[in-house]
């Protein structure tokens, strides 16, 4: 047999050249492994808090909200699938970082809010963030990062284009 499938052949071919592992698409390739190591370096980073990476997010939104939150909107606010955020709560609550009620005003609504001892975490989280921040762009001058900021945040409004479905994105640090 001598076609695409056959022995001689052999099931797939990938023409894939040194150290590009997806062709035709060595950006997103660099991107996700980016995107990879950035969050192995902010589990490191948060390990002191006892937090692991994500957790931060939804108790930033918690912090930055100072009240009650309805569990559906803390959903659509940290863009994650609401099975990834109910897990996250329930480790969040184990460890008594938040709080979950009925929210009286709905009681199959949930209402979810940061607790006294998650607030003390806040300054760790921030400076954990800036010491990750600092880490990653070492080496870049503040025009190198604006920049790469700039850059980013276009990719990111072209990906959100395709999907029709990112929030309002606000201007990139740098």
């Amino acid at each position: 047999m001598n076609d695409a499938t056959g022995p001689e052949q052999g099931p797939c071919t990938w023409p894939a050249e040194a150290g590009v592992a997806l062709p035709g698409g060595p950006f997103g390739h660099l991107v996700t492994r980016v995107a990879r190591l950035h969050r192995t370096a902010a589990g490191r980073a948060l390990r002191e808090t006892g937090l692991y990476p994500g957790q931060e997010i939804v108790l930033g939104h918690l912090w930055e909200a100072g009240r009650p939150v309805r569990q559906s909107e803390l959903i659509k606010a940290v863009e994650l699938d609401p099975s990834t955020v109910t897990k996250t709560l329930q480790r969040l609550e184990q460890a008594g970082h938040v709080s979950r009620t009925p929210d009286p005003a709905d009681r199959r609504a949930v209402l979810v809010e940061a607790t006294p001892l998650s607030c003390g975490l806040s300054r760790q989280v921030e400076a954990a963030w800036a010491g990750l921040e600092e880490y990653a762009l070492a080496g870049l001058t503040p025009a190198d990062r604006a920049e790469l900021g700039r850059l980013l945040a276009a990719v990111e409004a072209n990906l959100c284009d395709r999907v029709r479905g990112c929030p309002e994105q606000g201007e990139p640090q740098g």
